[in-house]
């Protein structure tokens, strides 16, 4: 018997399942397609409960790393996900904070370690799909740099995936994304030179855009983060308008009925 049609998203923290994977998980999982959700960390370096950063007084890893969990849990149901398998490693926080350093973080985990782990749930669930950041963690967070080498890693052990995509966010269309939210006053900058992908490597758009509400309930149910969130203060149009589809680069194909550019990741499997 074949294989059941399965995506698998890997992702770092709570939350990440939403903004560049959310409407293709939510989309998937109507159409019968089993999703698999990996979070490789708990989310300890996000905001506590009241706001509170980490590093201030009052910042309770462990309050933080129950309530995202259970916000993940929420989003998960919000999105149809019908797997979410836990890694459960130390959230390292962003590049040069202090968690960085700690021996427990995902970062400082050997790769192979993680990508054994992972390489067990390819096993038990075959992916044909498998979904993760790019190299530079799309913006060099370093456990979405970790979760795209023990990805990569775990493809590479098990030989399942069929195809390998990379999450990306199309440079020219956030530019314009930046300039309109500032001409609103909700940013006051624009973004690097380099933040996004160039739209000629972009090799698979889907339209999700039927699911937008779901991808904006999903965000939602993440509330204790809502600070780093700017996507939910939003109005209702460019919400639609930036969520109505998400893009990937295809990294690695063997399907040969693939096109070069595809509007479904499941493009030649079915």
């Amino acid at each position: 018997m074949a294989d059941q049609l399965t995506i698998m998203a890997v992702h770092a923290h709570p939350d990440d399942e939403v903004i560049s994977t959310g409407g293709i998980l939510a989309q998937y999982a109507a159409e019968g397609i089993r999703t698999v959700l990996v979070t490789c960390t708990n989310g300890e370096q996000g905001d506590a409960p009241g706001g509170i950063k980490p590093g201030e007084p009052g910042h309770d890893p462990n309050a933080v790393r129950a309530q995202r969990l259970s916000e993940l849990q929420e989003s998960a149901a919000l999105l149809g996900i019908e797997h979410v398998e836990l890694l459960g490693y130390r959230d390292s926080g962003m590049d040069g904070w202090e968690g960085n350093r700690d021996p427990e973080a995902f970062w400082n985990i050997p790769v192979e370690q993680s990508a054994a782990r992972l390489a067990d749930l390819m096993r038990q669930y075959r992916p044909q799909v498998v979904v993760t950041y790019d190299e530079n963690g799309n913006y060099g967070h370093p456990d979405h740099i970790q979760a795209n080498r023990v990805a990569l890693a775990a493809a590479a052990a098990t030989d399942i995936p069929d195809k390998f995509y990379y999450t990306a966010i199309p440079r020219e269309r956030s530019r314009e994304m930046f300039a309109t939210l500032r001409a609103q006053g909700m940013i006051d900058q624009d973004p690097p030179d380099d933040f996004g992908t160039p739209e000629e490597q972009i090799t698979t758009v889907v339209d999700v855009a039927a699911y937008t509400q779901r991808k904006v309930k999903a965000l939602e149910a993440h509330a204790s983060q809502g600070d780093s969130v700017p996507f939910l203060r939003m109005p209702a149009e460019l919400q639609q308008l930036m969520f109505a589809t998400e893009s990937f680069v295809r990294h690695t194909n063997r399907v040969a009925a693939a096109p070069a550019r595809e509007t479904d990741l499941f493009a030649g499997l079915r």
